[in-house]
């Protein structure tokens, strides 16, 4: 895994994935739902490699990210057995969320690109909530 750290202003974290039996469908190809499975598990690991697990944010701090909004486009088919690289890289922020461009790579190839837009929500009442100053820092690339 390469993590360039939410702070590593203009690089983004690099998650690698290698494509199982499982993610395909009949046709030997990636199922289509399958990237999200992909892009979820970078955002995650991105979190993760800046010292925010997911479990303590949500009983430490009292939050959780959830997905808001989604777009993808689909520009080559991955197979199984490809080593493919998924990368997660912010490219907005707002009061209660953060919008993160993805791609989904094969050899420097984009496979699939996309944006997430991630809200930050109160554990308790799942309802919008501010990004703590500290977290929002990190993520806008302040020390």
């Amino acid at each position: 895994m390469t993590a360039a750290g939410p702070s590593d202003r203009g690089t983004c974290f690099r998650l690698p994935v290698r494509v199982y039996y499982e993610d395909t469908d009949a046709g030997g190809v990636v199922y289509y739902a399958n990237y999200l499975k992909y892009l979820e598990r970078a955002r995650t690991e991105w979190l993760r490699a800046a010292g925010w697990g997911q479990t303590a944010l949500a009983s430490d701090r009292g939050l959780l990210f959830a997905v808001r909004s989604i777009e993808l486009d689909y520009r080559a088919p991955a197979r199984l057995d490809d080593a493919l690289e998924v990368e997660a890289r912010i490219n907005g922020l707002g009061r209660a969320r953060i919008d993160f461009a993805h791609r989904v790579l094969r050899e420097g190839e984009a496979l699939c690109t996309g944006r997430v837009r991630v809200a930050c929500l109160d554990a308790a009442t799942f309802r919008p909530r501010p990004l703590p100053d500290d977290m929002k820092e990190v993520f806008a690339g302040g020390d």
